[in-house]
């Protein structure tokens, strides 16, 4: 009797101890849009900060149209090097893990989708462009590899995610786990940690471990300043509108010197602009095009094309923008964006050219200049020399007839201080004959 008293005390002890403790850690990162390098670099974070942590695992949270297939080598190699178990999930309902989604969604150590949810159609496409037979098989083939290698270390289904590659198949969830390419359907995290809680699984390096993830504390993965920055304006289209407003600015300011702000945050917006295709693949006839375009609208402003600088800048631009990214269609700049924004960056800088065109035209009125074909009074006899009243101020004139005091006069020209006047009388008979 004794002994069984010990005995449900020491249990009782255990299950206290147990359930004191702290709750598993998980770290959460989340791969939402494109994959470019940057991804890369939140993805190796992400794992970094899970092993200096002693988390239980790390999450992946998968919504994404695919992307670059470089970086997606590299984070599929960091996956297979985290001594953390890495989960990857599909999520939330309408989500996808498409083309090179589905490349990390089947090297994760657990790969699991949402209800609702797709993977696959992981064919590769060769900077956006079609590609020879030749060069699509060598592609295909590559590609197809690395997914066999992935998928049978961790015991998937090869010859159907292969088929992912080489017939662009894609999945639902249901399709994707009765195909053994995922270990499980679950409809929340909780639920999905719940479900794995106990499993014995054995990472890349062949460690066996045990997941315990019952009420597991998930904690996002904190990002730099940098990837912040980076992962909101990756998106090429955003690279391009801030291009171009950046454009537009630098542009206003060369047109209206000392405004100062636009070319203040027309230079910003370049350089985020470039920051922005710094971690994509450039397609350098592209640029050129975008550089050509910007050349054209500045020589509209030197030159009286009759708009034809203009309309061949507005074409130059949205060519440019269509071949400015190197990579599948996800990852291009979108035909829409390209057309209307270009559009009205060309119909405001055509607008502040033709400013500028009248601006020049019209007559001088400050200045030495501007008192050309001025009126004024002679204050003294004019033989050739005296003085004159121009615009409320006296001058030495010379005049090319007599004139008595108090006579109208035209100025001519200016030399210096001395202005060279006409008979006002005389300025407006030749003035009328010019124009008879």
């Amino acid at each position: 009797m004794v002994r069984l008293a010990f005995a449900v005390l020491a249990v009782a002890i255990a299950a206290a101890g147990q359930t004191g403790g702290p709750p598993p850690h998980v770290v959460s990162v989340s791969i939402d849009g494109v994959i470019h390098p940057i991804t890369t670099e939140i993805v190796a974070h992400a794992i970094q900060q899970a092993t200096q942590d002693r988390a239980a695992a790390v999450l992946m949270k998968l919504n994404t149209p695919g992307g670059l297939l470089d970086a997606t080598r590299e984070i599929v190699q960091l996956m297979t090097a985290s001594p953390v178990p890495i989960i990857t999930y599909v999520e939330p309902s309408g989500a996808r893990a498409a083309s090179a989604g589905f490349f990390l969604l089947e090297a994760g150590d657990i790969a699991a989708m949402a209800p609702g949810t797709n993977t696959g159609a992981a064919s590769p496409v060769l900077m956006g462009q079609q590609m020879d037979p030749v060069m699509r098989a060598k592609v295909e083939n590559d590609a197809a590899a690395l997914l066999r290698s992935v998928t049978a270390r961790r015991g998937r289904n090869s010859s159907l995610a292969e088929d992912a590659v080489r017939q662009a198949k894609a999945f639902t969830e249901k399709e994707a786990l009765d195909g053994h390419l995922v270990d499980l359907i679950a409809p929340n995290e909780s639920e999905l940690f719940r479900s794995l809680d106990g499993r014995q699984i054995a990472l890349w390096s062949g460690t066996k471990t045990t997941l315990h993830l019952a009420g597991a504390q998930v904690t996002e993965a904190p990002r730099t300043v940098r990837e912040h920055l980076i992962s909101a304006i990756a998106d090429p289209n955003i690279g391009f509108i801030l291009l171009v407003l950046g454009a537009l600015g630098i542009y206003v300011e060369f047109t209206a010197p000392g405004t100062i702000f636009p070319g203040v945050a027309g230079g910003i917006l370049v350089l985020l602009a470039l920051s922005s295709f710094s971690v994509l693949p450039i397609n350098w006839v592209g640029a050129a095009l975008l550089l050509l375009g910007i050349a054209m609208f500045v020589l509209e402003a030197k030159f009286t094309s009759h708009g034809v600088l203009g309309l061949g800048g507005t074409v130059a631009l949205i060519l440019g923008a269509v071949l400015l990214v190197n990579g599948p269609p996800e990852m291009r700049i979108r035909l829409t964006t390209a057309i209307s924004v270009a559009v009205p960056f060309s119909l405001i800088t055509l607008f502040l050219v033709s400013m500028a065109v009248r601006a020049r035209r019209n007559k001088v009125l400050t200045g030495a200049s501007g008192l050309v074909d001025s009126v004024g009074i002679a204050q003294t006899a004019l033989e050739p020399r005296g003085k004159v009243l121009v615009r409320g101020e006296y001058w030495d004139a010379v005049s090319t007839a007599p004139l008595e005091a108090g006579a109208r006069v035209r100025v001519t020209s200016v030399d210096g201080l001395t202005l060279y006047v006409e008979p006002a009388l005389e300025a407006v008979k030749h003035d009328a004959q010019v124009r008879s």
